[in-house]
């Protein structure tokens, strides 16, 4: 069974404002994320997400098993990704 992506508008609207090239390159690494979750998907336990690394940018990430779902949270720079 495939994996269900979900976006918030947070993370979507990130998407839209990026040069297109590089939005691209995460939807692409999206749909590599279906086929092979663990590869891609890395904990962050104090956060309580997970992250999936393009280039400089970082998506953030719940991953549902019950579910079979994806929910990509927000979309991140990498110099600001971590910061609160």
């Amino acid at each position: 069974m495939m994996i269900r992506i979900v976006w918030y508008k947070e993370a979507l609207d990130f998407l839209k404002k990026l040069d297109n090239n590089i939005s691209e390159r995460i939807v692409k690494k999206i749909k590599d994320v279906r086929l092979n979750l663990e590869r891609y998907v890395f904990s962050l336990v104090d956060m309580g997400v997970s992250k999936i690394r393009v280039g400089d940018y970082r998506l953030f990430v719940n991953y549902y098993q019950e579910n079979e779902e994806l929910v990509i949270h927000s979309i991140k720079h990498r110099k600001n990704a971590y910061k609160k």
